[in-house]
């Protein structure tokens, strides 16, 4: 188990140099594979209802792919290729195999659209496309073969190219792996099948991929302006995929839940590049479903799991909550949102667990900042993590804030990206020198306390003005999850005649408290928070709309409502 370190300085600033520090090896992603496979050829690498698949079937495939990838679609060393798909084990072999052929990983959300995936293509100017099948059934397959300069796709089907071809598959696997898709006739000879890829038994070149070239360019969500693509070297996501197995003590006998998506960092680092380079084994839950995590968990005696809250209130809700084992369980964590307390009390209570809360961003390659399993402290970024530094600056000065008050977080370490892809003017404005070291902007607002832990309090530009008052949207939000009727909330703010803005709270009632109403949580809040502080507007909706990581898309609720306003003629 990892200990926090016992001389961690009481300081606005914090480093993981010195004997916290970790020296990452010199070496490429794919080396990770190589090695594992050559210590652990026969163990199971990844469970997926009912296949399993071993390192040694793992590193073959990918093997493959990389050779197709060179002789047939002509991919080349620094070349970008697109990664879209759902979790699959056939996501993890052609995310090894773009890194074998040398060229860069650009994963891609499978829930975008047309317009979405026609930016990646062409801001990334990438030339082929990694995909699964169902692409060609969601209005989007013309745009694979016209978008930007993408030339050939390799296909293929979820479950008809599962690694285990002869194994049984679970009753449970879900309708959209097993539904059938065909390629259309006018894409012939440009989209290849990846059975027909794995037939050809193509050997990729020699592997002389080193740390510092480009490995994977994933995307920032694009809450501000079009996504822009990070680039990440071997080096950067290396720091993270070892660093992430140490904090969490995560080895060969590790069994992991692998449920966030992969094409996000979060998922990318902890369900598949941690394990891979520990040895461990992956459970891979394609989608969320509580029940089949549930099972997942007791049937394979899951160790580690990184989610995020959502799903671990989800679970906590299951009618047959009782029925599974969870004591396998030693990591519980995640990031994106803050754990409500009253959950992270009774996941503690109940099952003696604690909910290990992380910050990181799509820039940082995941983590920056983590709570050591000893010491972590509820609705906490936590402690700087290896070879990292963190501070809180004014964001307006630049000058370094003292512990408590509330700033910009800026981080520095060896996980931080080079820059946005193409956009140098980005990249410039996205970094600051301070005391001779180079420090990302994050965007984020929080604070340090005294024993150097930090805490988020928003988003930079995510703040409500009540009459010259602050109030920091996710504070009020916890405190509201501490009402009974209470499920989900989010706040955002509304125009206000009088204060210039008010807060406004959309609720999700839990299906006990349905008879609630509106003035009953206003009448509460205002007994339990500021008067400036406490939502004068409360709407019930039915659910939040939430990204593909977890994370409520409280810019959407916060422009739809200034619509309104204006629609009705406030401003």
């Amino acid at each position: 188990m990892l200990h926090a370190r016992p001389d961690f300085p009481p300081a606005h600033v914090n480093s993981g140099n010195g004997s916290d520090g970790i020296v990452s090896p010199e070496t490429s992603l794919w080396y990770n594979l190589e090695v594992t496979t050559r210590r652990f050829p026969g163990k199971t690498a990844i469970h997926c209802y009912g296949y399993a698949v071993s390192f040694r079937d793992l590193h073959a495939q990918a093997m493959a792919i990389a050779g197709w990838l060179q002789h047939e679609a002509g991919v080349r060393k620094g070349d970008r290729v697109l990664l879209y798909m759902q979790n699959c084990p056939q996501f993890i072999v052609a995310y090894y195999a773009i890194l074998r052929a040398g060229a860069v990983v650009v994963p891609v959300n499978p829930m975008n659209k047309a317009d979405e995936f026609r930016h990646y293509a062409t801001d990334s100017a990438a030339r082929v496309v990694v995909c699964a099948a169902d692409a060609f059934d969601t209005g989007i397959g013309a745009d694979l073969l016209s978008a930007g300069q993408v030339q050939r796709v390799l296909m293929t089907r979820y479950a008809a190219d599962l690694l285990a071809a002869d194994a049984a598959p679970e009753p449970s696997l879900p309708a959209w792996m097993t539904a059938e898709y065909e390629a259309p006739a006018w894409a012939t000879g440009k989209v290849s099948l990846w059975s027909d890829a794995l037939a050809a038994g193509y050997v990729p070149a020699r592997d002389d991929a080193e740390a510092d070239d480009m490995a994977v360019m994933p995307y920032t969500s694009g809450t501000t302006g079009a996504p822009k693509g990070c680039i990440h070297t071997h080096r950067s996501v290396m720091h993270n995929a070892i660093g992430n197995g140490i904090w969490s003590a995560c080895g060969a006998g590790s069994v992991v839940l692998s449920v966030l998506p992969l094409f996000h960092v979060s998922g990318m680092q902890h369900g598949m590049n941690t394990p891979i380079h520990c040895g461990a084994t992956i459970v891979m839950l394609p989608r969320w479903d509580r029940e089949a995590a549930g099972r997942l968990i007791s049937q394979h005696g899951v160790t580690h799991w990184m989610g995020n809250p959502t799903m671990v209130i989800d679970l906590l809700a299951s009618a047959n909550l009782e029925r599974f084992n969870l004591t396998t369980l030693r990591h519980v964590g995640g990031g994106g949102a803050a754990m409500p307390q009253a959950v992270a009390e009774r996941l503690k209570q109940q099952f003696g667990l604690s909910y290990l809360e992380g910050y990181g961003l799509s820039e940082t390659m995941a983590a920056t900042h983590n709570n050591p399993s000893d010491r972590p402290k509820q609705q906490c970024l936590g402690l700087p993590t290896f070879n990292t530094e963190a501070c809180v600056i004014d964001p307006t000065t630049l000058k370094v804030l003292p512990v408590g008050e509330v700033g910009e977080i800026i981080v520095s370490g060896p996980q931080v990206f080079k820059g946005y892809w193409g956009k140098p003017d980005a990249t410039r404005d996205a970094f600051i020198e301070l005391e001779g070291r180079t420090y990302f902007r994050t965007g984020d607002l929080g604070t340090v306390d005294g024993d150097g832990y930090y805490f988020m309090t928003d988003r930079l530009k995510r703040m409500i003005n009540v009459s010259g008052f602050k109030v920091w949207p996710s504070e009020v939000e916890n405190l509201l999850y501490k009402h009974p009727a209470v499920q989900d909330a989010c706040i955002i703010g509304t125009h206000d005649a009088y204060r210039g803005e008010t807060v406004k709270a959309l609720v999700v009632l839990k299906s006990t408290a349905k008879g609630t109403t509106p003035e009953e949580i206003i009448d509460w809040a205002r007994k339990s928070m500021a008067a400036y502080k406490y939502p004068r507007v409360v709407e019930f909706v039915d659910a939040l709309p939430r990204s593909s990581t977890g994370k409520v898309m409280w810019r959407q609720l916060q422009e739809l409502e200034k619509s309104r306003s204006a629609a009705n003629g406030k401003s």
